[in-house]
């Protein structure tokens, strides 16, 4: 682990101007430097790098940061990997934090799993080419599944001799211990001695994002599978490995996921290297194991769209309904290709060409709702049945990030359904309401009366709705803004509280606070994220928000932090955000009530919808007539104290 000191040394050292340069041709724009942006098709120069500031920004895509920020998206590297970059670059020894005997034991252990693993996939691919059952058998069946030699080299695969201790022995002989042998799953042991896992088996080696080998797959013979329960033997969980952390062919497929912006995901071995051997490479799959929160994690680390390629039968159906909603939750955008039945992406890959392949897939892959809608709902005439199943697709909406998106869903769903938009939004409502029941974190002492200023004085017996995310992303892109240049800034200090207690407020826990009364949270799940991460690390001396954020080791916080922390104007690129002027504390009361406004506004254009869907029924026009009424009030008053006119419909 490197230590903080050292990492603060390799941050400061870093220039991002010598960064970028190794990478992208850059020309002197006044005080900055600008070029052609690397992670998009730039035809104009769009990718602004500024030397004051320390880090770059694309006006276009979005996408920059800090030196290692730039780093983690353009190598597809981890932030540790990129330091190491850093630190290579400007000649900067490394220093490892000191260890306690256990962490250096497990650190050590570790260490020694991963090179068995390495020795052990070398072992098995130099068997594949020069042991004469390797030829025979393993390289044979490979050439029989239509596998190419430099496929074979691509993803190392190899083969295990059928005598049961063959790696046993050869790596003994090598010096390595038979405790990691069998901690890696390499082999097991019984009360005979031990012995190999995968002896008489076709060899995968799993890589994970970082190209070092956490496991093995094993597949047995086309001639040894009749009978057999497990074709496909796979290495046990470990220090190393958890099957439901990796995905098959990550490293492989991560460049060229983050060049089409797309993965395909399919469900085995061979279809991963088969799809690689048609010629689309930004393919992995999870092999079997369901679909976990962190594969997806790991996944939008390189691109949101994802599209399920499975075979058309009842099995590859269910495979592409599993994990879809932790996919669209996660802010995944999905599309579904089932194939042809009694087709795999393995043989349908090895029957067609390239241009066939990706001619089928654009034409063929649909919109996971409307696969979800066409299989669910389609030809389905009871009652009962149709709206649990309409429930069902609203549910998976519900749990969407974005509203635009989700408002998209619904109104495409009404639509094909032929039912009334607001029945669909009040159904899933109702889902969000639910899940957002969980209390909210934030800072429970009540703000003293004395520390509200004019603006935010007495609220009156109105309250915004709970639970309620906020509405306009330019206010919250504002807000954030905010958070990550002054967010350790205390706005109110020394408050005395009705209790005799004394607070203080930094921007972050001031917003946290005030948008907490009525949890309110953010559109943008990653500001969500960011204003969390503020408060968290609020109380430690010497913090500071911005210089925290932009080095951060989530790259998506990084970038964003750099992007919110750049004057546009400084860069040479138009002002699109208009700063209020005044005070910080005037500032950020002020947005947080235009953050309220908006979500009142929105609520009244809702109401007014309602009752025009509601137009038969007069009580519940009643009902929400009387609603309309309060919150146009509510709406008045904040209004008042922002200083603004409200003109009444």
């Amino acid at each position: 682990m490197i230590d903080r000191a050292t990492v603060d040394k390799i941050i400061d050292a870093a220039q991002i101007v010598d960064v970028v340069s190794e990478f992208v041709t850059l020309r002197k724009s006044g005080v900055n430097y600008k070029g052609l942006c690397p992670f998009h098709d730039d035809r104009n120069p769009s990718f602004m790098v500024s030397p004051a500031k320390n880090i770059c920004h694309c006006f276009v895509c979005g996408k920059g940061g800090t030196p290692a920020g730039f780093l983690m998206e353009h190598e597809q590297i981890t932030y540790p990997e990129a330091l190491r970059w850093l630190a290579k670059k400007y000649n900067i020894e490394i220093v490892e934090k000191e260890l306690s005997d256990e962490e250096r034991l497990q650190q050590n252990e570790r260490e020694s799993m991963f090179i068995v693993n390495e020795w052990a996939k070398d072992w098995f691919h130099s068997t594949l080419k020069n042991d004469p059952d390797g030829i025979a058998i393993g390289k044979q069946y490979f050439r029989s599944r239509g596998i190419r030699d430099d496929i074979v080299e691509k993803f190392q695969l190899g083969y295990s001799p059928q005598k049961r201790d063959a790696l046993f022995l050869a790596a003994t002989a090598k010096g390595y211990k038979k405790e990691f042998l069998v901690k890696t799953g390499l082999c097991l042991e019984n009360e005979r001695g031990a012995y190999d896992r995968y002896s008489g088996r076709a060899i995968f080696p799993w890589l994970n994002v970082s190209g070092k080998v956490v496991a093995f797959g094993g597949r047995v013979l086309d001639s040894r599978t009749k009978g057999v329960a497990q074709k496909y033997v796979n290495s046990p969980d470990s220090d190393i490995y958890h099957k439901e952390r990796e995905l098959y062919g990550i490293y492989q497929a991560k460049k060229a996921i983050v060049k089409e912006d797309r993965v395909f995901m399919v469900e085995g071995y061979t279809d991963v290297i088969a799809m690689h051997q048609a010629g689309i490479e930004n393919v992995v799959a999870n092999s079997g194991t369901a679909l976990s929160v962190y594969q997806i994690k790991l996944l939008r680390r390189f691109t949101q769209n994802i599209t399920l390629l499975y075979d058309g039968d009842e099995a590859g159906i269910h495979a592409a309904m599993r994990g879809t909603d932790m996919l669209l939750q996660e802010g995944m955008n999905i599309k579904v290709l089932l194939l042809p039945d009694g087709d795999d992406p393995d043989s349908f890959a090895r029957k067609h060409s390239t241009e066939e392949l990706r001619q089928y897939i654009v034409e063929n892959q649909q919109d996971f709702m409307a696969f979800k809608t066409r299989l669910t709902i389609e030809g389905v005439s009871d009652p009962v049945k149709r709206s649990e199943a309409i429930s069902g697709i609203v549910k998976s909406i519900s749990v969407i990030p974005n509203p635009i998106l989700r408002s998209t869903y619904l109104s495409d769903l009404a639509s094909r359904l032929g039912l009334k938009e607001q029945t669909l939004i009040e159904t899933m409502n109702q889902f969000i309401r639910k899940e957002k029941e969980q209390p909210q974190q934030s800072i429970s002492q009540p703000l003293p009366e004395d520390t509200q200023s004019t603006e935010t004085q007495q609220q009156g017996n109105y309250s915004l709705p709970t639970g309620r995310t906020g509405g306009g992303s330019a206010v919250e892109t504002l807000l954030m803004r905010e958070v990550i240049r002054h967010g350790e800034e205390v706005i109110y200090d020394n408050v005395e509280t009705e209790d005799g207690g004394i607070v203080s407020f930094n921007v972050a826990q001031y917003i946290d606070y005030d948008l907490g009364q009525d949890g309110i949270l953010f559109n943008n799940p990653l500001y969500n994220r960011i204003l969390a991460d503020a408060v968290k690390h609020s109380g430690q001396e010497g913090w500071k928000a911005e210089t925290y954020f932009m080095n951060h080791p989530d790259i998506e916080v990084s970038q964003e932090a750099a992007r919110l922390a750049i004057d546009r104007h400084q860069l040479g690129g138009r002002f699109v955000l208009k700063t209020r002027e005044g005070s910080l504390r005037q500032r950020v009361i002020h947005l947080v009530m235009d953050l309220r406004m908006d979500i009142v506004g929105q609520r009244l254009k809702e109401i007014q919808l309602a009752m025009r869907q509601a137009s038969t029924d007069m009580e519940r026009v009643m009902q929400l007539m009387n609603e309309y009424k309060e919150t146009q009030q509510l709406r008045d008053m904040l209004a008042k104290r922002l200083g603004s006119d409200v003109i009444r419909n």
